[in-house]
């Protein structure tokens, strides 16, 4: 008799469970950027490089809360053809590795029907759901379809989010809690906010998932840090995704950079 499929919530727990000790490393990929091709290979020397968990963007025409250089690729991978397709086709492949978290807009998610969506996804072998524009507790038929397919439906707080508010997300929360470290867009900061601590620690108080620190991370001293702060898990986007449009070889330059993240993270443990 087979054993029953292994839930995308599941995935993600065992792999910060399973991150050796220290912070999980989250790397942020734009599907389809430089192109399809290459975000698979970029995703791929990712993992190998030493990521824990994937997130997986789909490019979309009037992002909420990408920065410049996000946003931007984003916008070329949709002139060169990029669609969902192709980006699930991407989470296919690295998540035979590690698990993928999907972060796409809402219009994406109800276009085609909610559970048609989520069956497609979980069909790829999507383990998580960011939606950053789907307010919390306004649309239960999301996280209704997201139990069904399996796969965690992973809220947003910011430091802006009330004491409030911030519970009633935290005790709803799927897979882990995208806590925000600044207020604001995507992108890279010279400096972190001497509020990590205190950022991180509020989300922590609750929830009962790990706390994944994103914003703003951009360099091995950033994600220790972080991690010394008390993050269970570091999220960095901005400096991978401008890496991948920087030179000849997009994997190469990627994977590069997280095996310096991750051994900030080694040194921080």
């Amino acid at each position: 008799m087979s054993a029953p499929p292994v839930s995308g919530e599941q995935r993600i727990r065992e792999a910060f469970a399973g991150a050796s000790g220290r912070a999980a490393l989250m790397p942020y990929l734009m599907g389809g950027f430089p192109t399809l091709a290459d975000s698979m290979r970029i995703g791929e020397a990712c993992v190998q490089a030493g990521a824990d968990v994937i997130e997986l963007g789909v490019p979309y025409s009037d992002p909420l809360a990408d920065g410049p250089v996000i946003h931007a690729a984003g916008t070329a991978a949709l002139a060169a053809g990029a669609n969902l397709a192709g980006v699930l086709e991407v989470a296919r492949a690295v998540s035979e590795g590690v698990p993928v978290v999907l972060m796409c807009y809402s219009n994406m998610v109800f276009a085609p029907g909610v559970d048609a969506f989520l069956e497609r996804a979980a069909r790829a072998g999507v383990s998580g759901l960011i939606v950053p524009d789907l307010p919390h507790g306004e649309a239960p038929e999301v996280r209704e379809a997201c139990e069904r397919a399996g796969i965690a439906q992973v809220p947003l707080v910011a430091p802006t989010t009330t004491p409030e508010r911030l519970a009633q997300i935290g005790a709803d929360a799927m897979g882990f809690v995208y806590t925000v470290s600044v207020v604001g867009t995507t992108g890279e900061r010279r400096a972190l906010s001497e509020h990590f601590a205190e950022v991180i620690a509020r989300t922590r108080a609750s929830t009962q998932v790990p706390v994944a620190l994103g914003f703003g991370i951009s360099t091995p001293e950033h994600a220790a840090q972080a991690a010394d702060a008390g993050a269970d898990g570091v999220i960095v986007g901005t400096r991978l995704v401008r890496a991948a449009g920087e030179g000849a070889d997009p994997a190469g330059a990627v994977g590069a950079l997280v095996a310096e993240l991750a051994a900030g993270l080694d040194a921080a443990r």
